[in-house]
């Protein structure tokens, strides 16, 4: 069987997945309009989709139906769109820009940012318990999962160590322990959820797959810092520098730029070796990561 390129596959996905979020979306013609309005603002019509691509590249490993990872992808996609929303707010990094336009407190105001990021949240999770994804047990999982990273000892856990880190000195562990709760949760989370809607794995695959993900999850926080600083607001589609700006620790900052990037190249090898046991079925999972490693946005 033929495989299409990656950037045609990846295009494919991306769209496959922004009209499934604005299908699932409500419409705002439905009350309260303008809240509703706001959740699509803040979801649909940017960003590159990195987390329901690794979902999709995850669930082809696993022979998954493409309707139950387009329940998937916008699940994960909808706990990353709330975190964004919350986290450009006044009280937490205070940013005007997101996707290269206003950010949803700035187009709307601050009292329906927060809602806008509870009511995605609760979204998420009514989409994975609302629609059919296989067994019960594989699903009641899924929703566990999903849970897992969005909170305390995950996304929402990661913020907080952020928060209480700005202004202070971290060593590599503390780094990456933020890190790993605060981005690569929920990145983890794509993959395991979008593998899980597909057949089982054997004990070996799911922990190299795992691997994979905490790999990736890691990798793509140190590219985000790196381009943090050597990037222009214009690519980003955000403000520029805002790290080093607010003080908080970065793998730049730790490590210097050339060594982060050597770190960058070495997450992304130990990513790719945790794929050798798939063979070829890996092959979306592999290019994922190596757009990760060297995207520019």
């Amino acid at each position: 069987m033929s495989v299409s390129p990656f950037a045609d596959w990846m295009a494919a996905t991306q769209a496959r997945v922004e009209t499934a979020l604005a299908r699932h979306l409500p419409g705002n013609d439905c009350i309260p309009a303008r809240l509703h309005d706001a959740m699509r603002y803040a979801t649909l019509g940017g960003g590159k989709r990195v987390r329901p691509l690794l979902a999709f590249a995850a669930g082809e490993l696993t022979g998954a139906a493409a309707e139950q990872l387009d329940i998937v992808a916008c699940a994960v996609e909808l706990i990353h769109a709330y975190s964004l929303v919350h986290d450009d707010l006044p009280c937490m990094d205070d940013d005007v820009l997101r996707r290269g336009r206003p950010t949803c407190h700035v187009e709307f105001d601050e009292p329906t940012a927060l809602l806008v990021g509870d009511s995605l949240q609760t979204l998420a999770f009514e989409l994975l318990a609302s629609q059919p994804l296989g067994n019960p047990a594989g699903q009641l999982e899924m929703i566990t999962l999903l849970a897992h990273a969005s909170g305390s000892r995950g996304m929402a856990g990661g913020q907080a160590i952020d928060l209480g880190s700005v202004g202070k000195a971290l060593n590599q562990p503390e780094l990456e322990l933020m890190h790993a709760l605060k981005t690569g949760a929920l990145i983890r989370a794509a993959v395991l959820l979008g593998a899980l809607a597909g057949q089982p794995l054997s004990a070996a695959e799911r922990s190299n797959l795992d691997r994979f993900a905490k790999r990736a999850g890691l990798l793509f926080q140190v590219v985000d810092d790196i381009l943090d600083c050597t990037a222009s607001t214009a690519t980003l589609g955000k403000t520029a520098g805002k790290d080093e700006a607010a003080a908080k620790p970065t793998y730049v900052s730790l490590l210097g730029l050339d060594a982060a990037r050597q770190y960058a190249d070495e997450l992304r090898a130990d990513a790719l070796d945790a794929l050798a046991i798939f063979d070829e079925r890996a092959a979306r999972l592999t290019q994922l990561a190596d757009f990760i490693c060297h995207r520019q946005f």
